[in-house]
């Protein structure tokens, strides 16, 4: 069958279309023809070696790819068949995924509800669930003033809509006027672009002063100053990436000293209970098919084109999320 695979770390051109020999579920497994694979941030990181420790043992070349979406073709032995044929999200163990079929953990299936597309369906999956939980996490209540950095990007896009859907007022922040028309028309009350001089007095003209939410995916000198944006006393930032390269450095009594909050929020802190993963991403999944949510997919790409895919990711050129399809 037709795959894509890393012979040996470095640049996006190092993956290859290769023919691999089609997987057989084993007992607790079923096997997806896939019809969309998304694209992760961490994987551009895997194939550059910068997160080679991700793959563990696992020797190359090896097959990329987690988040999945397709039918299923072949459930393995005891398995039930009545799965075969419908329509799912799943999960690899990392690896697998940017092939024409994919053998994953049955326990990891999660029905795709009628009316919404797969390629929909797995734009949302995990980003979804990690964009649900961020706001969980923030404790955002109605009338929240909140700041979302990269706001046009795969977690940003549902974050805004959910935001909105709680009431909040948000400041949606990224570069370039694309993306900021993009924001806008997913209903935030403001946008504004990082990259120009004096961004910061622009979100506070628009809020009338501080805002108390920052979601911070950027991290280096933009988190510094989103920090400095928070309400003293009632401010929280929540940190969950640091996509510039450099992790947000907070010196305690600076918190201290403003009465600020800061977290930490890592998606596996979801994934690893598999109750709450499945329940977030069933939520926002009902959503999107019951039009209350809407899907942002910015590129999709031939599998074959993997390389130029991952490249896209690197360059921060995409919105929403991007997909590879068989």
């Amino acid at each position: 069958m037709r795959s894509v695979v890393l012979p040996e770390f470095g640049p996006p051109d190092r993956l290859r279309a290769a023919d691999i020999p089609l997987p057989r579920p084993g007992k607790g497994e079923v096997t997806v023809e896939v019809a969309a694979v998304g694209v992760q941030f961490l994987e551009t990181q895997i194939r550059s070696g910068a997160m080679r420790s991700v793959l563990g043992d696992a020797p190359l070349p090896v097959v990329l790819g987690k988040e999945i979406a397709g039918r299923v073709a072949e459930v393995g032995p005891g398995g039930d068949l009545e799965l075969v044929g419908t329509r799912v999200l799943a999960s690899t163990q990392g690896t697998g995924g940017y092939a024409e079929v994919a053998a994953v953990a049955a326990d990891t299936l999660i029905p795709v509800p009628a009316g919404l597309d797969l390629e929909d369906a797995v734009a949302l999956y995990r980003h979804g669930a990690t964009a649900r939980g961020l706001v969980g996490a923030a404790r955002v209540t109605a009338g929240d003033r909140v700041l979302v950095q990269a706001a046009a990007g795969a977690v940003g896009t549902v974050l805004v809509q959910l935001l909105k859907r709680a009431g909040a007022t948000v400041i949606g922040a990224a570069r370039g006027e694309d993306k900021l028309a993009l924001i806008r028309k997913l209903g935030a009350d403001h946008v504004v672009d990082y990259s120009l001089t004096g961004w910061r007095d622009r979100v506070r003209d628009a809020v009338d002063g501080s805002v108390e939410v920052v979601f911070d995916h950027v991290g280096g000198e933009l988190g510094r100053e989103s920090l400095d944006l928070l309400t003293p006393g009632s401010g929280r930032q929540v940190v969950f990436g640091f996509s510039s390269g450099r992790p947000l450095d907070v010196q305690p009594m600076e918190l201290f000293g403003r009465g600020l909050t800061l977290t930490g929020f890592s998606s596996g802190l979801i994934w690893n209970k598999p109750a709450l993963a499945r329940g977030l991403v069933t939520e926002v999944l009902d959503l999107a098919a019951a039009g209350r949510l809407t899907p942002v997919i910015g590129q999709r790409f031939l599998l074959e084109r993997a390389g130029d895919a991952h490249a896209a990711v690197e360059a921060r050129s995409t919105v929403g999320k991007t997909l590879l399809i068989p």
